[in-house]
């Protein structure tokens, strides 16, 4: 009966930020401190700025891209048959080819846009549910002990195993080549890293004060797993799926290059560059910018990652 009540006191005792709010005025909340951490980070800042601006053009390709990115011109090939350079005339009355054309004359800057499309939606849907495996696998595995625990974690253990990109290429050379195919052979192949983390973090914190006093009130599993400790995961997850992020959209883009990844004539960074390696010396743009976009998305994400990181862990980056 006393641990019942010193649990229910512990639950129902004012937090130190009550005890600020009522000694200094408004109370200053977590994810307030952790923005203006991120906001001082001039590296973080600027990642974030270009994964804006890319998601902005994605956005609103149909209105900025001057061309079809599949259609080709007869303008977009020289007398010889090889592509234009940057800022070649293009149609009479219409933009010129500020990026230059690839082998079928089509307009490369309409290509690249088109293209951080699905770039941007490999990063957010496969990564979502990635996350979405990852932290089922990981909170499962670390709260129940005995055989469950085990069995889950063995299993993350084997697909740990294999080679990421080996087992991406494997999966997708078996099922057929596709956009919906790769984001899935994509999720499944990353979920394993995730699960990892959240598995030790949950092994943590199940021993925590505040879970054993919700246990004492009567709290189950669920209510525990969901209320108590999933909440404690949260910025863990959103570091991860930052930096996680970039690995995806290069998953996506090595894929293509090597022709199992998202379909011709659908513009894809990955296979730009592919088609590019014919006219590397006589057409070094087909690479330069196609390179260039996929170069400038992965910084953005792995300078966004690594300050949130410091943010939501200012102790970690001190040291």
């Amino acid at each position: 009966m006393t641990g019942h009540l010193k649990a229910r006191e512990a639950a129902q005792a004012p937090g130190l930020g009550q005890l600020v709010e009522g000694a200094a005025g408004p109370a200053r909340t977590f994810w307030g401190d952790t923005w203006r951490a991120l906001r001082r980070d001039r590296a973080a800042m600027f990642g974030l700025g270009l994964i804006a601006l890319f998601v902005l053009v994605a956005a609103a390709a149909p209105l900025v891209v001057p061309y079809d990115p599949n259609r080709g011109f007869a303008e977009g090939l020289d007398d010889r048959g090889y592509p234009v350079p940057p800022l070649s005339a293009g149609p009479r009355g219409q933009a010129p080819f500020f990026f230059g054309t690839d082998g079928l004359g089509r307009d490369i800057l309409s290509r690249i846009v088109y293209g951080a499309r699905i770039s941007l939606l490999i990063g957010v849907v496969a990564n979502g549910l990635s996350m979405a495996i990852g932290l089922c696998v990981g909170l499962l595995g670390g709260y129940f002990r005995g055989l469950l625990g085990q069995a889950i974690m063995r299993l993350t253990d084997m697909v740990m195993a294999i080679p990421t990109l080996l087992l991406a290429m494997a999966l997708v050379t078996v099922l057929r080549p596709g956009l919906f195919v790769v984001i899935v052979v994509i999720a499944v192949a990353y979920w394993t890293y995730l699960a990892r983390i959240v598995f030790g973090e949950v092994r943590s914190l199940r021993e925590k004060e505040f879970v054993e006093a919700a246990r004492c009130l009567g709290a189950g599993d669920l209510r525990i797993i969901f209320r108590h400790i999933l909440p404690n995961l949260i910025g863990v997850a959103i570091v991860y799926a930052t930096l996680s992020a970039a690995t995806m959209i290069l998953t996506e883009a090595t894929l293509s290059f090597l022709g199992i990844g998202v379909r011709p004539p659908t513009p894809s960074w990955g296979g730009m560059l592919s088609e590019g390696q014919t006219f590397f010396l006589s057409a070094p743009w087909m690479l330069l910018f196609p390179g260039l976009a996929l170069l400038l998305t992965l910084m953005g994400f792995n300078l966004l990652g690594d300050g949130l990181r410091d943010a939501f862990d200012p102790r970690g980056a001190a040291h």
